[in-house]
């Protein structure tokens, strides 16, 4: 069989670059296969069709994939990797600064340093930065209790939790559990507690800035990770965004305790998480705005 490139195939169905690629990373031209950096592509491949009631996907998206394949340094993708797993593991106690964990991220190395480095702090960082790759490619993927325990099972292998008994990574949590001194679902009602949760989200055919908000609350609610579970909702949350035509966000330092008071206070006055949570959303269009990425 005979292959084409990304151009002759562009060239061929009068489309862009950009779009040829994202159609291959999304496994949309059959037979096509990545070798090294080049995308090959069966010269008789068709044009993948576009149906009317699949969503169009968001520019940052198909920009975030692209930048991921081309492995790019000093875009969006790099700047999100960044930003969002040092936010997201600082805010959980992680003692790495964003230095540290830029340099991890661009070296895969930790640098000279002075100080103790807790291990668990760079595995964790390492795997975080697997998860942003698994939320990119699978964005537009239907939320499963499956794809959410694969989160779970990235961020915590390896790490010294991974090695103890009673601690399950990648399933849900065997032992009670509590966050901010309040109860949490129960081990025994957790997989009930999780399907109610997806099957109600998932009838929700127009998914609302506040729906994914609603999910994010209920599934911290529910804590079903014994460690673990304020990531890997910030993780659904951003690849819910990019899923939903939503601009996505992070929860910096600053804006932690809003963060917290807003979960805790959902339930009534859904504004001070809105609002907290669109502040966070403003600062990221800023950065799109640098980086010349279309917010919609």
């Amino acid at each position: 069989m005979k292959y084409i490139s990304v151009k002759e195939f562009a060239e061929k169905y009068g489309i862009s670059e950009r779009t040829a690629r994202n159609y291959c990373a999304t496994n949309k031209i059959e037979g096509a296969f990545l070798m090294g950096k080049t995308w090959n592509i069966p010269e008789d491949a068709a044009l993948p069709s576009r149906k009317s009631s699949v969503k169009k996907m968001m520019p940052l998206l198909a920009i975030l994939r692209e930048q991921q394949q081309m492995k790019l340094k000093g875009g969006i993708y790099h700047r999100t990797q960044i930003d969002l797993t040092y936010n997201s593991n600082h805010i959980e106690g992680s003692r790495l600064t964003h230095e540290q964990t830029r340099y991890i991220f661009e070296t895969n190395t930790i640098g000279v340093t002075d100080e103790s480095i807790n291990v668990d702090d760079i595995i964790e960082t390492t795997n975080h930065f697997r998860c942003i790759d698994l939320i990119i490619e699978r964005a537009e993927e239907k939320l499963s209790e499956t794809f959410i325990k694969e989160l779970h099972r990235i961020l915590k292998s390896g790490t010294s939790d991974s090695r103890k008994d009673w601690f399950a990574v990648g399933e849900y949590k065997r032992l009670p559990n509590e966050v901010g001194g309040r109860e949490t679902c129960l081990p025994e009602d957790v997989s009930k507690e999780m399907k109610t949760l997806l099957k109600e989200y998932k009838a929700k055919k127009q998914k609302s800035f506040d729906d994914i908000l609603d999910l994010h609350h209920r599934f911290e609610c529910i804590h079903p990770f014994q460690d673990g579970n304020g990531r890997v909702g910030r993780l659904i949350m951003f690849k819910e965004c990019l899923a939903n035509g939503h601009v996505p966000f992070i929860i910096t330092d600053d804006l932690k305790m809003f963060y917290y008071r807003g979960l805790q206070q959902w339930p009534g006055i859904k504004g001070y998480l809105r609002d907290t949570c669109l502040t966070a959303q403003d600062r990221y269009k800023v950065l799109l705005e640098y980086y010349r990425v279309e917010s919609k």
